[in-house]
């Protein structure tokens, strides 16, 4: 899909570096180039308006505002700085921070920025590319206000100086383009490139010069660039003629090549360069020196001026530049030159650990979270390249889950098994990030992961049955037993109710005779026992806990009633007729100690009294009085 937005706005006052033209109007205009598998990439100019629209990236990504919101939208980015901000109640991208796409990008071309839309619940990631456009804000400009070049008057026609190029952080067609030169009586100019693109310029003489005629030259410089309306900048040259020298110095090679660690120390050898000059005396001696560049490299190298030893004087990155194109000059004492190139490849070491970001982290994590389930998203990086960026991903092996890589440089960390927390409700995820160094740099990262309760274990009695046992007589409200129950869940889940199970009690609900307290689990009587007529009854206690659905587990207790002597015995036999003294015939003849009566009581048994008399002599009958 391919969309073309126009917007058109007033330009701020503080850009005076822009034109007037475009500070009248600046047309703005946003591409949206492609949606695909995930990705969207805009193009907008530098220097927009804090604010400015870059796009509707809701829209451009076919989401809805639900999901937006739902999601929780926003942008994660690598770099330190944030330029694209998201508003997240219109879904649309706007500029957040000026944006200079020199001091963004310098030369590089195209200038990107790159960041991913996050969405939660599922978790989405959405690549962004912005890239910025140059406008034409700069103009060419030289390194110094004025060139002084001592040319000999014995200058063949075709000798070559060489200028110091002008400077336009601009790109493409903004940035610098032609020179002139004016007056060009004796020189003409030759335009040249670097090897990266960029223009420079040599002064060409065309035809020889005469001391006696004239002995200094004021000339003009002017650099062009192509933009609309176009910018310029000016240099003076001050050419003063020197008596003969006819020999330029030469050097042993056009281009020089040398391999530097981003390590080295300062003052270490970078390359040895050497010219050759067949004059004699003074004429022979010759200087080296730069030409044609960069306040980086003026800051990185240094060139002995005697000797062409060329050596590091600040610490280098690998990271930051890859490579260096020095142009070296070798000046003889009568202003003769040669040029020469000396490229510098700068070699990776590893000098950076990787990076471990945490994206997103789901804490506390249900229990019952199926395998495969995501934990946390990561975002790990390393600086350095080749074998020295490549970096691996790990987690104790003993831990219930993985790392998963999902695209490059991001990893998912997910569970690989079913948890529990009732065994482990705590875990210290530590991370490891090793990259493929030599030696390697590793990081740690320390997640602790919280597991929440799930209401996935009963009640449990410290017994399988109780009994119990009461007096009776007892005072309705006595405590009679107390039931316990445990549950290994936490929280709501863990809080047990007691409760008495609908039971029959000798054809009556059990809740007549007792009741259970739902807190404690104590058992109370609710009413007074009578031995002689309950001796003994059953009931459940249901432990219920207070999960959603509860869970439950219920226990048999056995209630044995205790005897008390209350009730005195009572004479069955022999039936009394009203009067307390019963008449027993007793045979003359029956022997000491003979059995006389029986006297049965009501009782659950039967007690056989027997009364043994020794007669006395002389007496026909007695009494005797019988207590039970």
């Amino acid at each position: 899909m391919s969309v073309l937005c126009c917007f058109y706005g007033q330009r701020g006052a503080s850009s005076t570096r822009i034109s007037s033209w475009l500070m009248q109007h600046l047309v703005l205009c946003v591409f949206v180039m492609a949606v695909a598998r995930g990705q969207v990439r805009y193009s907008i100019p530098e220097e927009m308006m804090k604010g400015s629209l870059v796009g509707n990236i809701i829209q451009d990504l076919g989401l809805d505002g639900k999901r937006q919101k739902s999601g929780r939208a926003r942008i994660f980015t690598e770099d330190s700085r944030e330029y694209i901000g998201l508003n997240v109640d219109k879904g649309t991208l706007v500029v957040k921070e000026r944006i200079d796409r020199e001091e963004l990008c310098a030369q590089v071309s195209p200038c990107s920025l790159h960041f991913q839309i996050i969405l939660e619940n599922p978790l989405e990631l959405y690549w962004i590319d912005v890239e910025i456009l140059d406008i034409n804000d700069h103009a060419p400009s030289f390194m110094n206000k004025e060139i002084i070049f001592q040319i000999s008057e014995s200058a063949l026609s075709g000798a070559r100086y060489s200028i110091d190029s002008a400077n336009d952080p601009d790109v493409g067609l903004n940035s610098l383009q032609t020179y002139t030169l004016d007056p060009n009586d004796h020189f003409v100019l030759k335009t040249l490139s670097h090897t990266d693109g960029t223009k420079y310029v040599e002064m060409v003489l065309q035809t020889p010069l005469d001391r006696e005629k004239q002995e200094e030259y004021n000339l003009i410089l002017t650099a062009f660039d192509g933009g609309t309306p176009q910018k310029t900048g000016t240099v003076k040259i001050n050419v003063i003629v020197l008596d003969a020298n006819d020999n330029a110095p030469v050097f042993s090679q056009s281009v020089y090549t040398a391999l530097v660690a981003e390590n080295a120390p300062m003052g270490s050898l970078v390359s040895k360069i050497s010219a050759t000059d067949a004059d004699q005396g003074t004429n022979k001696h010759m200087s080296y020196s730069f030409s044609q560049i960069s306040k980086s490299i003026l800051n990185s190298f240094s060139i002995e001026s005697t000797n062409g030893d060329i050596t590091v004087i600040a610490p280098l990155d690998f990271e930051k530049s890859k490579k260096y194109e020095l142009n070296v000059v070798a000046t003889d004492n009568g202003g003769l030159t040669d040029t020469a190139k000396v490229m510098v490849e700068i070699t990776d070491v590893n000098d950076n650990a990787p990076v471990i970001n945490v994206i997103s982290f789901s804490n506390p994590l249900p229990e019952n979270s199926a395998p495969e389930t995501v934990i946390a998203m990561l975002n790990v990086k390393d600086l350095d390249s080749g074998k020295n960026g490549q970096v691996r991903c790990f987690i104790n092996p003993s831990l219930p889950f993985r790392i998963r890589q999902s695209s490059s440089n991001f990893y998912s960390l997910i569970t690989d098994q079913l948890l529990d927390r009732e065994k482990i409700s705590e875990y210290n995820i530590t991370i490891t990030a090793i990259d493929e160094g030599s030696p390697s740099f590793t990081t740690n990262k320390t997640l602790i992961l919280k597991l929440s309760d799930v209401n996935d274990n009963t009640p449990v009695f410290q017994r399988q049955s109780y009994t119990a046992y009461v007096m009776e007589n007892n005072s309705p409200g006595v405590s009679v037993l107390s039931v316990k129950a445990h549950d290994k869940d936490a929280s709501n889940n863990a809080r047990i109710s007691y409760f008495l199970e609908d039971f029959l009690v000798n054809g009556v609900s059990a809740s007549t005779f007792i009741s259970v307290s739902a807190e404690s689990g104590e058992i109370i009587a609710v009413r007074s026992f009578d031995y002689e007529q309950t001796k003994e009854f059953n009931i459940r206690v249901k432990a219920q806990d207070g999960g959603s659905p509860p869970l439950s587990s219920n226990v048999s207790v056995k209630i044995m009633i205790q005897d008390q002597n209350d009730n005195a015995p009572q004479v069955l036999y022999p039936v009394q007729s009203g009067a307390s003294v019963v008449a027993e015939i007793v045979p003359r003849s029956a022997e000491t100690r003979a059995d006389v009566l029986q006297i049965w009581s009501e009782s659950s048994s039967y007690s056989v009294l027997s009364a043994s008399l020794r007669r006395r002599r002389g007496h026909r009958n007695f009494a005797a009085r019988v207590q039970l």
